[in-house]
């Protein structure tokens, strides 16, 4: 019998169930792992370390869950910190120089590329961070703007300005690629 998430969490609060937080583990770890994924960058080792890591201070903080939000977003939100908590931690000094030259050499070598991925995957990295994560969980993980605003701890307005400015930049952005299908 498939319990739902909060049944699941009441029995590891109550009675200690570590099968019970199993089975939450299981239900969401797929999911999480390829969040963090995106939010890693690609780095898969990264994103297993944090997803294992949200997941530990999850059972630890099970206790103080009030259940406003679900579980899912609960957890999205602690992976979330985590990832920004290890961004700050380990972001290197950049040369400004050196980034604006690979992305120019980068944007040449797309140019020559053809596939919508890879202009979606350049045009994702124009977005500014806060875009890029408000779309990510919106578009990509299907969360809506007021989950999304819980899990990265921001105003919802703010939140629906990032997805609508993220949107419009990525018209902007695609606009050739589009009109190259219409066309074609």
């Amino acid at each position: 019998m498939d319990l739902n998430d909060k049944d699941l969490i009441r029995r590891v609060v109550d009675d200690g169930d570590q099968r019970a937080y199993a089975q939450l583990v299981r239900r969401y770890q797929s999911q999480l792992r390829f969040s963090l994924r995106q939010l890693c960058d690609g780095d898969q080792a990264l994103a297993d370390d944090m997803a294992q890591e949200a997941f530990i201070k999850a059972y630890k903080a099970l206790p103080a869950f009030r259940g406003d939000a679900r579980f899912s977003t609960w957890l999205y939100r602690i992976a979330y910190n985590l990832v920004m908590s290890y961004r700050r931690k380990n972001a290197p000094e950049v040369d400004q120089e050196a980034v604006d030259r690979a992305q120019a050499q980068e944007t040449v070598e797309e140019a020559q590329q053809l596939g919508m991925a890879r202009d979606l995957e350049s045009a994702m990295q124009e977005l500014s961070e806060p875009q890029r994560q408000a779309i990510h969980l919106c578009m990509h993980r299907g969360f809506s703007h007021e989950e999304a605003a819980s899990i990265m701890k921001l105003p919802l307005g703010t939140v629906k300005s990032h997805v609508n400015r993220a949107r419009a930049k990525l018209q902007t952005l695609l606009q050739a690629w589009r009109e190259e299908v219409v066309s074609g």
